[in-house]
């Protein structure tokens, strides 16, 4: 059962509401002048001389009025005493009248002035305060078919405002078969990068490419040029394209193996540089770090190469500015180590670093050195690949590799998330490379997502592990590692990864995609839901009531990446998804991009309980009402990313 309920913001008048208005307003002022006019005509009221009028009203009036002409008599005779007496009723009449018309006046002043001004109080609250429902309706949601689905393998994702209009826009990399061979010179195919505009969903640009784009990352910013710069990557391609207009600017071959990683200007040019890995097929426990001219394109010296031991997956790069300001670059491969930006650059080029910032060395981290001869630092190997690290930031890369480095400057200095050996999950201290704690678990298939689940300051860990065909959802306490929230859903076999969004009271919502929930008192044995579910379900969850989901919507398709795109001026967000859609054998699968507005969606959503205490003195089962009261009330916002701030509080 949906109840009812408006919540209003204040929009700007139109023309129609300014007349009415108006219109009003001189009504009742006209109304005020002829009271005022009345009041003036009656004249002043004298208490001394009125002081019995209520008394012998009645009596003056009947003594007063005129019988059997008598009065007209006397009046004819034209004596004194007579005239003198005629002369008096007259003046008593008017005196009576007045005061009648007095009280009319004011009767009807007290009338028309609170009507009026609850007209007035009317017509504002109809006018300047719409209903919220009509409001979100408004809101962008669209769906768009582009290119062929292309199985499960995620695409290139990435949000950036590209036409101005303050809404962050898509950026997507797509594969289409067609016959046209003027753009595929022969080739059934063609790759190319496409920009979406978030609120309608209409192609901005697309950029041809001879390659699929693994990675688009945007957000560099030229101080002769305005306009952002957006990179498209692809393996032995890296191009740098106008983000309005998707023209080509510079681009670099290589055989590239990350996204690229923005540094501080490494040249004087007050253009952001740019740090690649790269690892060449026919050698490939040599992978090199190859610095770029953000401004040209243009290598920065050689590159250089490190012999690392390790196997397994690509770690980093990633820039880590320490507590002393020092820069370090973070990489490995099933391992993680770090190198000054210092060194690298020495190496590359043979000449010091321009500015004092990029020649400061942090001893701390230098003591972390295998020996004195190697410029390698160690910060995690063992017998267990490392799976996963990332910044102990919320919100961070929600937007997808967004080369901003304001948004990004905290996150250069948290402590790290480490998920290594599958099901091992740690939180590596900055300040020396310990392990603040670990937590460990069934193996984790999809990155740990940060965001608020308590209030404690310190980001906590969304996490998500399969097996069987159940999929495990839990929440991990940032703090201390403590299993905060947990629970179980029959797995849709593709694990998307989840996401965190930051609301207005400071804790954050998730996202994830899941089946129905197993709830506890069903007994589900492994393997019995093995098979995949028809019916995909988007969930949100919200700390404060962590035994409800919102089901946001449903659909068939495969949601294979995400990304959250938020909207200040609304003080809401939409949700991304680029999903595969099946379709008859005879026809190839479709690519979907599909924008969600979410506090569109949560008016829509379908409550879902997850098990409810049913211990004497337990919490009480929240009612419908107050659930979809404080949905309802959701408002959402950036991330204020306090990375360095939490490391003051945990390390003091």
């Amino acid at each position: 059962m949906n109840y009812p309920e408006c919540l209003c913001e204040l929009q700007t008048l139109n023309n129609t509401n300014v007349s009415v208005i108006l219109y009003l307003s001189m009504s009742l002022s006209n109304t005020i002048k002829a009271l005022k006019k009345k009041f003036d005509e009656l004249g002043e009221y004298d208490p001394l001389t009125q002081a019995d009028s209520d008394e012998s009203e009645e009596d003056d009036l009947v003594l007063n009025y005129p019988r059997n002409g008598l009065g007209r008599a006397g009046e004819d005779r034209g004596g004194a005493g007579v005239s003198g007496s005629a002369g008096l009723g007259v003046s008593s009449t008017d005196a009576d009248a007045k005061r009648i018309r007095m009280r009319s006046a004011i009767r009807t002043a007290f009338f028309l002035v609170p009507l009026v001004c609850a007209t007035v109080l009317v017509l504002l609250c109809a006018f300047l305060i719409p209903c919220q429902k009509g409001e979100l309706d408004k809101r962008p949601q669209w769906e768009r078919a582009l290119g062929d689905a292309g199985g499960v393998t995620p695409p290139a994702l990435a949000l950036w405002d590209v036409d101005g209009d303050s809404v962050e826009d898509v950026l997507l990399g797509v594969t289409e078969w067609t016959n046209d061979t003027h753009l595929t010179q022969g080739n059934k195919n063609f790759k190319h990068a496409v920009a979406l505009s978030a609120v309608s969903g209409q192609v901005l640009w697309r950029r041809v490419m001879r390659e699929s784009v693994m990675c688009i990352q945007c957000g560099l910013q030229y101080n002769t040029n305005p306009l952002p710069v957006c990179l498209l990557i692809g393996k032995s391609v890296l191009m740098a394209v106008n983000g309005t207009t998707g023209q080509k600017t510079t681009h670099s071959c290589q055989n590239i193996e990350s996204q690229a990683v923005s540094l501080p200007d490494l040249q004087g040019d007050a253009v952001p540089d740019l740090l690649i890995a790269t690892l060449p097929a026919d050698e490939a426990m040599d992978l090199s770090l190859i610095l770029i001219s953000g401004l040209t394109g243009a290598k920065l010296g050689h590159p250089v190469p490190f012999n690392l031991t390790g196997q397994g997956r690509l770690i980093g790069p990633l820039l880590h500015e320490t507590q002393q300001g020092a820069y370090y670059i973070l990489f490995g491969l099933g391992n993680v180590e770090a190198v000054a930006l210092r060194d690298i650059y020495i190496r590359a080029t043979g000449k010091m670093p321009l500015t004092q910032a990029l020649r400061r060395k942090d001893l701390g981290w230098e003591g972390l050195k295998k020996t004195n001869f190697s410029s390698l630092i160690h910060i995690y190997s063992g017998t267990e690949r490392v799976e996963y690290l990332l910044p102990l930031v919320a919100g961070f890369d929600s937007n997808h590799n967004n080369l901003d480095t304001v948004s990004n400057l905290n996150s250069t200095k948290s402590d790290w998330v480490l998920v290594y050996g599958s099901s091992k999950l740690s939180v590596l201290r900055e300040r020396d490379m310990h392990k603040d704690w670990t937590f460990n678990s069934a193996p984790i298939h999809s990155q740990p997502v940060p965001g608020h689940f308590n209030d404690d300051g310190i980001p906590d860990l969304f996490v998500q592990h399969s097996a069987n065909g159940i999929t495990k959802v839990q929440v991990v306490d940032g703090a201390n590692g403590q299993l905060l929230w947990t629970a179980e859903f029959l797995c849709p076999r593709l694990v998307l990864d989840a996401s965190s969004i930051s609301t207005t009271t400071g804790l954050s919502t998730f996202l994830f995609w899941a089946s129905e929930p197993i709830r506890a008192q069903k007994n589900v044995a492994p393997g019995v839901a093995a098979a995949e579910p028809l019916i995909r379900n988007l969930f949100l969850l919200h700390p404060a009531y962590p035994t409800i989901l919102l089901q946001l919507t449903s659909t068939t398709d495969t949601a294979v990446t995400s990304a959250v795109s938020y909207q200040e001026h609304q003080k809401d967000a939409s949700y991304i998804t680029v999903s595969s859609r099946p379709t008859p054998e005879s026809e190839p699968g479709a690519r979907i991009v599909k924008s969600l507005s979410l506090r569109a969606a949560i008016t829509k959503g379908q409550i879902v309980r997850l098990g409810e205490s049913s211990k004497s003195g337990g919490p009480v089962k929240p009612g419908v009402f107050e659930v979809n009261k404080f949905f309802r009330r959701l408002s959402f916002k950036h991330q204020v990313r306090i990375g360095k701030q939490v490391n003051f509080i945990r390390h003091t």
